[in-house]
């Protein structure tokens, strides 16, 4: 289960945040409304309009699954939604990336959040279960920065690199104060703590995009290319984003990935990234938003997967993000529960639902970026 952040977080974090939603809301337009058709099991009124204007579609009980670093933001956007349709039931289960796939491969869910792409392999799969020759496609809804907490006690600000983060979790750099460590925190007073590499034991997005950064940008360094599955040397484990935060927060020595959201939520320290550019680069929604606003769409047909430049050295653009889409059929996708799913996606793509998440970890998306979703979302049927 996702850790609500804290609302007393940080001052900087809070003013990125702020600045982020802002530039958010400016991107996204109004919330529009989704194309209606009755469901035989929960009856409503055709075109029916929530509280404050939000269009709910039909009523319907939608279940959806998957990434834990979008968790929280489903809690928020389904609380929200429902209350102002309360005919409509979702349910949301924090399972992983991986579970939330296989969940949708095999008919479970009407969605499935994801921080990695399926392989054309699960494409190929997922036309068993989009009827009319649908398949499944990609809609980022969310962003964000996957920071490195550590606990290190003494040391509260720290300073790594690509390369030195593929050794410190292939085991190959064992003690805080090595020499390769020392060199990027010159000053710093670094213990001969042993470093306990933290890694998420399930199958993962966010391991996904770690790994992903740390092949882009330190080839040389890390030989295991990237996958949802963890695949280097020693290291400790734990399940989800929940659990690889707390393994960090009780280990003296111990660092791990996590969505920034749980960092904040632990007060956790975090740290900088040497990119190459003239200063380290913080985790943060607006460093963030700047890496992510470097992507370009990579899918084809109306597939909105993203191509992130984890190699970035732009000032400023913070390197270690993802993007949590939303895999949903581009067609034949169930009648019963189409209209509510793409209702309460229009919702969540939509400027209603991005304000909610003004102050919680999340970077935006490019403006070019999230009108095509929202025109993906309209032509689902």
């Amino acid at each position: 289960m996702m850790l609500q952040p804290k609302r007393g977080l940080r001052g900087p974090a809070v003013a990125a945040a702020v600045v982020s939603g802002a530039l958010f809301l400016a991107a996204c337009g109004s919330t529009g409304s989704s194309r209606s058709a009755r469901t035989p099991s929960m009856p409503a009124s055709p075109a029916a309009t929530g509280a404050g204007g939000v269009a709910c579609g039909e009523a319907a009980a939608l279940s959806a699954s998957g990434s834990t670093a979008q968790e929280f933001a489903m809690k928020i956007w389904i609380r929200s939604y429902t209350r102002a349709c309360p005919g409509t039931r979702i349910s949301y289960a924090g399972n992983g990336s991986g579970a939330g796939q296989s969940d949708f491969l095999k008919g479970r869910t009407a969605f499935a959040g994801s921080d990695s792409a399926l392989s054309a392999a699960q494409i190929g799969q997922s036309r068993s279960v989009c009827s009319q020759g649908g398949r499944a496609v990609h809609l980022p809804t969310l962003g964000g920065p996957i920071a490195l907490a550590f606990n290190l006690p003494g040391v509260d600000k720290l300073v790594l690199d690509a390369p030195a983060l593929a050794k410190i979790f292939d085991s190959r750099i064992t003690k805080w104060n090595d020499p390769e460590i020392a060199k990027l925190n010159p000053g710093a007073r670094l213990p001969s703590t042993p470093i306990r590499a933290t890694h998420r034991s399930d199958s993962s997005g966010t391991t996904d995009n770690f790994t992903s950064y740390l092949s882009a940008a330190a080839p040389s360094a890390w030989s295991y290319g990237h996958d949802k599955v963890w695949m280097a040397k020693g290291g400790q484990s734990a399940k989800g984003s929940s659990g690889v935060v707390e393994q960090v927060r009780k280990t003296v020595g111990a660092i791990g990935y996590v969505e920034l959201t749980y960092a904040l939520a632990r007060d956790v320290h975090t740290a900088s990234i040497a990119t190459g550019a003239s200063a380290p680069v913080d985790a943060s929604v607006i460093t963030s938003s700047k890496a992510i606003a470097g992507s370009t769409v990579a899918g084809s047909d109306g597939d909105l997967v993203l191509k992130l430049d984890y190699g970035t050295r732009a000032a400023g653009a913070y390197p270690i993000d993802m993007v949590t889409y939303e895999i949903v059929c581009d067609k034949g996708n169930k009648p019963a529960t189409l209209p509510a799913t793409k209702a309460f996606l229009t919702y969540i793509a939509g400027s209603t639902g991005q304000e909610e998440l003004s102050f919680e970890g999340y970077a935006t998306l490019p403006a070019t970026i999230v009108g095509k979703v929202r025109s993906r979302i309209a032509n689902l049927s």
